[in-house]
């Protein structure tokens, strides 16, 4: 766990998230989880490789986010790959949405972390790269490395 000097406690970063897609916007929530789920993410047994938000009736809902069931828990344990209600003011959900229904948008969570005691997602309004995009990117860092290796 990294701690930031504004008491963020950041659990996991999706790195993968900046390479595939160009992050428009940054948006934080919350996220509602049960009893075990929260001792999961606090020994960093989770995984956002593939996961997204979307905006269902009204809420926004994280898919694919895959807490590990904890490892001291018993028949009440939660499943890992439930859909997860996020916490964010009907105004924040209302203009994500609009945004969403955009041409080629989407919602991918950037972050997680503790900030306090709660546990928030920084959700990335996103859009995706095209190869040519990923591949530019890849170059420019090497040579932007190459440059300060030789200063």
């Amino acid at each position: 766990m990294i701690t930031d000097p504004d008491k963020r406690s950041i659990i996991l970063t999706n790195r993968r998230a900046r390479h595939e897609y160009h992050v428009l916007e940054t948006v934080e929530v919350g996220i509602v989880l049960r009893g075990t789920e929260v001792k999961s993410v606090r020994d960093g047994k989770l995984n956002v490789q593939d996961a997204y938000a979307t905006v269902e009736n009204g809420q926004l809902q994280l898919h694919n986010l895959h807490i590990s069931p904890f490892e001291k828990g018993n028949i009440h344990n939660h499943d890992p790959m439930r859909v997860r209600t996020l916490l964010a003011h009907r105004k924040e959900i209302r203009k994500l949405a609009q945004k969403v229904h955009e041409k080629g948008l989407t919602l991918i969570p950037l972050q997680i972390y503790f900030a306090g005691r709660h546990l928030k997602i920084e959700l990335g309004i996103c859009k995706g790269k095209k190869t040519y995009d990923k591949r530019h990117a890849l170059k420019s860092r090497d040579i932007k490395r190459d440059m300060e290796r030789q200063l």
